[in-house]
């Protein structure tokens, strides 16, 4: 295993991770990784934005691979594993993964079938657009793998290794809860600051993420170092009068806020519940003021 080393990688797509993967492959690589997509005009300006070189077809890719990465949408997966599995595979084309963070390794059951190792390979990062920055960002990073057998599972962990990240071990039965959970961390989070901003909008504010930054930074440390304990503000102290002034006022000028105020700040007092830091008497006071109407 000391020896792996990418002789000819190949990636399957052309957006945000296939070109950040791109980058990433290129110092292990001893040849430009080669990169394919379904619609060859994106293709061929991906290649050319990373350094990367587009081949015309997939059997192409497949037949001088030695390992090839799948970094197409969730939903477009299963019909490119598909597409994928009526090419001969060859000897070179041994160890096959994807991207999604959804699925597992199942989904590429196909391939395994045809002679491949086969893993799923997921980097818990964002990508915005900057393949080289991205590709920094991978080291140090953890990648959620869940291989098809033993040895897929070794490859992954080495492709890791390689890239600078972290192997983590995701059951295949778990993917699922796994990438809910990324999701609702990142994505939510950035619908709650959005949301944020704009009532301090509403409030007269003119630079609202400047206001905010500092706040939020240091809320997101305590919460990442402390957990739950992190937690700080008016649901903690059971000031009802002050979350009755909060509802008050967004129902008045942001309105559309207030459903993901209340959701949270639900979701908020059911975890101080079960802490049982907030006298009693206020929980329940809290209770009945969040109630939906």
């Amino acid at each position: 295993m000391n020896d792996f080393r990418f002789r000819q990688p190949g990636i399957i797509g052309a957006g945000r991770v296939a070109q950040a993967l791109a980058v990433a492959f290129a110092p292990q690589a001893a040849a430009p990784p080669f990169l394919w997509g379904r619609t060859p005009e994106n293709a061929r300006t991906a290649a050319t934005r990373v350094g990367a070189a587009a081949v015309p077809t997939i059997d192409r890719l497949m037949a001088e691979c030695d390992i090839v990465a799948i970094a197409v949408a969730d939903d477009a997966l299963a019909g490119v594993v598909a597409d994928m599995a009526t090419v001969p595979l060859t000897k070179r084309a041994r160890f096959i993964f994807h991207v999604s963070g959804r699925s597992g390794a199942a989904i590429l059951e196909p391939l395994r079938d045809a002679g491949a190792l086969t893993a799923a390979i997921h980097p818990a990062m964002t990508f915005t657009g900057d393949p080289q920055g991205e590709a920094r960002r991978m080291a140090g990073a953890r990648f959620a793998i869940t291989g098809s057998t033993a040895e897929a599972t070794a490859k992954a962990k080495h492709v890791v290794a390689l890239l600078g990240g972290t192997a983590v071990k995701i059951a295949e039965e778990k993917r699922a809860l796994y990438h809910a959970a990324l999701c609702h961390a990142s994505n939510h989070l950035v619908t709650l600051i959005a949301g944020a901003a704009g009532a301090l909008k509403h409030a007269g504010v003119d630079d609202p993420s400047g206001l905010l930054a500092p706040l939020v930074r240091a809320a997101l440390e305590n919460s990442l170092g402390q957990g739950f304990a992190g937690l700080s503000g008016p649901l903690l102290r059971g000031d009802v009068q002050t979350i009755g002034g909060h509802l008050d006022a967004l129902e008045e000028h942001s309105p559309d806020l207030l459903p993901a105020y209340r959701a949270m700040a639900r979701a908020t007092l059911d975890e101080l519940k079960c802490a049982g830091a907030t006298p009693s008497d206020r929980l329940t006071a809290l209770d009945s003021l969040l109630a939906v109407p």
